[in-house]
């Protein structure tokens, strides 16, 4: 049986608006410069149709991925992110104990929904994993690609 793909509700959000995006303009959009490069003749030199093939092949598989991770979504208990104690949709703040006690700020999601660039990391990366079950004023060790990264816990929201 396939494993739940962990969403948080505005994660689910996100990937509902992109699905009804790419459902209702992006491949309508390629269904009509596809007929219209078909109208130019010959396919076999036709960059543009055979541009536009590949691009409806690629969004055909986002949609794929995108409706497969709804069906499969469980949505993580807001109650449980608020509850004092880090757990999956909590944001957390840490001080950064390694470098002049800079604050760092990560909410913890699915690994389907991780964005480290905008501060969402997985509950199973090597700081995900350190952070669950943590409380305020908690210090920890991780071991990641880096090397040793030591933080105190700030905030649970």
């Amino acid at each position: 049986m396939a494993e739940d793909i962990v969403l948080t509700p505005s994660g689910k959000k996100k990937i509902e608006v992109e699905l009804e995006r790419l459902r209702s303009v992006e491949m309508p959009a390629l269904s009509d410069r596809i007929r219209d490069a078909r109208a130019l003749g010959d396919l076999s030199e036709n960059f543009d149709y055979q541009d536009a093939k590949r691009q409806q092949g690629f969004i055909a598989g986002r949609i794929a991925d995108l409706q497969m991770a709804l069906d499969r979504a469980r949505l993580v208990d807001e109650a449980e992110a608020g509850s004092g104690i880090v757990g999956m949709g909590s944001t957390v703040k840490l001080r950064d104990l390694d470098f002049d006690d800079d604050l760092i700020t990560y909410t913890l999601v699915g690994a389907f929904e991780a964005d480290p660039a905008n501060d969402k990391i997985s509950g199973l990366s090597p700081v995900g994993k350190a952070l669950m079950g943590c409380k305020v004023g908690d210090k920890l060790q991780v071991d990641t690609p880096g090397g040793k990264a030591n933080y105190e816990i700030v905030s649970i929201e």
